[in-house]
């Protein structure tokens, strides 16, 4: 069973910057896609960004030239650095461990695995 744990979420002004953590256990990590998805109140979840084990990585146009996706296999750890952050980026993050891509290239990836973190708050106010 693959267990996730983000981290790194807090409160941060129109213009900052963070860095979102989720380290992987109990799975084979260099197997999989490794994604972020983030949900904000009374939408539904969306994907933000996910690379693959050869680091080939996929955007939501929302954020394409601000984020920006990277894993670490030896630490089981994928990373999510958020600069430039805007209101509407505000939402629960949710880490995603993939092992079966089917989606990966067809155009709009989103992942069927059941692999989610518990989430970590994004809150960008003045």
């Amino acid at each position: 069973q693959v267990q996730l744990v983000e981290s790194g979420g807090g409160l941060v002004r129109p213009g900052g910057s963070l860095r979102l953590s989720c380290v992987a256990s109990g799975g084979v990590f260099d197997i999989y896609v490794m994604g972020w998805y983030r949900q904000a109140p009374g939408k539904q979840r969306e994907l933000v960004a996910a690379i693959t084990n050869s680091d080939t990585t996929n955007y939501a146009d929302s954020v394409k030239g601000r984020f920006t996706i990277s894993r670490d296999n030896a630490k089981a750890t994928v990373y999510l650095q958020m600069n430039n952050l805007q209101p509407e980026d505000t939402a629960a993050y949710y880490c995603n461990a993939d092992p079966l891509p089917i989606t990966w290239n067809s155009g709009s990836y989103y992942s069927a695995s059941d692999y989610w973190g518990q989430g970590t708050q994004v809150t960008v106010s003045s």
